[in-house]
C-alpha cells in the first residue's frame, strides 16, 4: 500500500469523519483556507487511483468513500514508521516520546496500568 500525501491524508481524516461525501461536503468540512473545489476534485480522483477512496456515480457527480479505514491505515503507516525510525522497538517510540516530553510520567504509568491488566 502506498502512503497518503500530507494533502490526501488531510483529505482523508475528513471522508473517515463524513463516512460518505461530494466533493463540496468535503470542501466545507476542511480548515481554513479551503481548498480550491477542482484541487480536492483532483486529489481525491488520485486518491481513488491509488485505492484509497471509490465511488458512486449520480450523473455526473460522484459521491466518495474510503476504501480503507482510519485504523487500517494507521496500524500499517504506525508499523513502517517503528520499523523506519525506531529500530522496530515500540521501548523506543516511548523513550523518544519521553525524552521530548511528549509524555508524562502519569501517562507512562497509565500505559503501564493498561499492559499489566491485558496480562491477566
Amino acid at each position: 500500500m502506498e502512503k497518503l500525501t500530507t494533502k490526501e491524508e488531510e483529505l482523508m481524516q475528513v471522508l473517515w469523519k463524513l463516512e460518505k461525501a461530494f466533493v463540496k461536503e468535503i470542501v466545507k468540512e476542511m480548515p481554513k483556507p479551503k481548498p480550491h473545489y477542482n484541487t480536492v476534485s483532483t486529489v481525491i480522483r488520485k486518491m481513488e487511483e491509488k485505492g484509497f477512496v471509490t465511488h458512486e456515480a449520480f450523473g455526473n457527480t460522484h459521491r466518495y468513500f474510503p476504501t480503507i479505514s482510519m485504523e487500517d491505515y494507521r496500524n500499517t503507516y504506525f508499523s513502517t514508521a517503528i520499523q523506519n525510525y525506531f529500530e522496530n522497538s515500540y521501548k523506543n517510540v516511548v523513550s523518544f516520546f519521553a525524552k521530548e516530553e511528549k509524555i508524562s510520567a502519569d501517562e507512562l504509568r497509565e500505559i503501564i496500568k493498561i499492559i499489566e491488566n491485558k496480562k491477566d
